[in-house]
């Protein structure tokens, strides 16, 4: 399944219900940003102890969820690290992704529009692509505030 949206739509709530009914159902769950995943990956100091958490990440759970993709640009190897996961869980194992961006904007966060192509077109083999369009939750809640704040101001 693939979240896109804008930010503030639920992209992360949704995931987190989908992880949640996953374990519901008795399946392993690992839940993690895209930045926290890739940290992860990069501080890795030998192939051993790296190709130790491409498997953590890879295959060892049923459901992966990886948030916020799009927020931050990638380097080659962030890049790379990203599509060696997806890859070993591609028509192995599930994954959950949200993303603010569409794919057509996926180039704009990878170094090369080729690891883009080739990244997207993993993930949307067999995937939901689900979009979400809206006013951001917390923008229409700052907007209500404000609007309570300055009746009380004026009553």
């Amino acid at each position: 399944v693939v979240l896109v949206a804008p930010q503030g739509l639920g992209k992360t709530m949704i995931a987190q219900n989908i992880a949640h009914q996953a374990v519901l159902a008795g399946h392993s769950v690992l839940f993690v940003t895209a930045s926290q995943l890739l940290l992860d990956l990069a501080a890795q100091e030998s192939a051993r102890a790296l190709d130790r958490r491409l498997r953590h990440y890879g295959t060892r759970t049923t459901l992966l969820v990886v948030d916020e993709i799009g927020y931050l640009s990638y380097d080659s190897r962030n890049a790379d690290l990203l599509f060696q996961v997806v890859s070993r869980r591609h028509e192995k194992r599930s994954l959950v992704l949200t993303t603010n961006l569409a794919f057509s904007d996926w180039p704009t966060i990878f170094p090369n529009a080729s690891s883009a192509i080739a990244l997207i077109d993993r993930i949307i083999h067999h995937a939901d692509v689900l979009s979400l369009e809206g006013t951001s939750f917390r923008r229409r809640e700052a907007e209500q505030t404000q609007a309570t704040r300055r009746a009380k101001r004026k009553g």
